[in-house]
């Protein structure tokens, strides 16, 4: 929950399982599976109607029963095999439709600062960014791209050291809001400016993001929307509305350009 991107979630969740005439009971693993394992059990033992989980661990971290004795669905991020509904966003689409861009601007040394490659949202963005580059034959040089662990100071930390470098990448791509955030002080600290000497786009924005100075270009999530229809399924299922197997809705994001990102200025010769 010290992520705002959540923050957005609840508020979502909360007005959605209300119309409905369900109570919100709300519960924070920190993105610690030991924790969620701890949670899971606690739903289960509380008598819930059901649940919206937003998975932390890795795949191998699962199995199947992990999820029995309730409907269940993921939020955000899907598990393989977990054999329950998922709502997520298009990862892969996320990370090439923020790099597509840089690469039209004329950036061709492009970094990124990444989520755990354990979630889906952190692999299915990065896959987006090198598959986007791999297109027009382009690949990051090495150590340009860091986990960034989708937390604020960590992307500031490694951010820092990379953009410190004299062979730093001339774009940034930033897999989540709150890293963006980091990230963006990490340049002022710099004394760098944004988009003069490194331009961002990142996927996702965070509530007071919109004050921030160049407003960031990044692809945004329909968050309410996903929530609803994680909301709408989970109900459907408590209420036996519907027997066929798991379903899998995946929502598009939109890019929202900004005035984070500039054209590669070339070197005077």
């Amino acid at each position: 929950m010290a992520n705002p991107f959540y923050a957005r979630i609840v508020t979502a969740a909360e007005a959605a399982v209300a119309a409905w005439g369900y109570s919100l009971v709300l519960f924070n693993s920190d993105e610690k599976p030991d924790i969620e394992r701890r949670i899971l059990s606690r739903i289960r033992t509380l008598g819930c109607d059901g649940s919206v989980v937003v998975p932390v661990g890795p795949e191998s971290h699962y199995q199947r029963r992990d999820f029995e004795g309730m409907p269940v669905v993921l939020l955000g991020r899907s598990i393989g095999d977990a054999g329950v509904d998922t709502v997520t966003i298009d990862n892969l689409s996320a990370g090439k439709q923020a790099t597509n861009y840089l690469l039209d601007l004329g950036h061709r040394h492009i970094g990124s600062i990444t989520g755990p490659m354990q979630l889906t949202t952190g692999s299915g963005r990065l896959q987006g960014m090198l598959e986007a580059m791999a297109a027009r034959g382009l690949a990051p040089k090495t150590g340009h791209v860091r986990s960034g662990e989708f937390r604020e100071d960590t992307a500031y930390s490694v951010a820092r050291d990379l953009l410190g470098q004299p062979d730093r990448p001339t774009a940034l791509y930033v897999a989540n809001g709150v890293m963006a955030i980091g990230v963006m002080r990490a340049v002022a600290d710099l004394g760098l400016r944004c988009p003069e000497d490194v331009s961002i786009a990142s996927t996702d924005t965070i509530a007071g993001a919109g004050g921030l100075k160049p407003r960031l270009t990044r692809t945004e999530h329909p968050v309410t929307d996903m929530t609803n229809e994680a909301l709408r399924m989970l109900v459907d299922r408590i209420e036996g509305k519907v027997a066929q197997p798991a379903r899998n809705v995946v929502f598009q994001p939109a890019l929202v350009v900004g005035e984070s990102c500039s054209p590669l200025k070339l070197p005077a010769h």
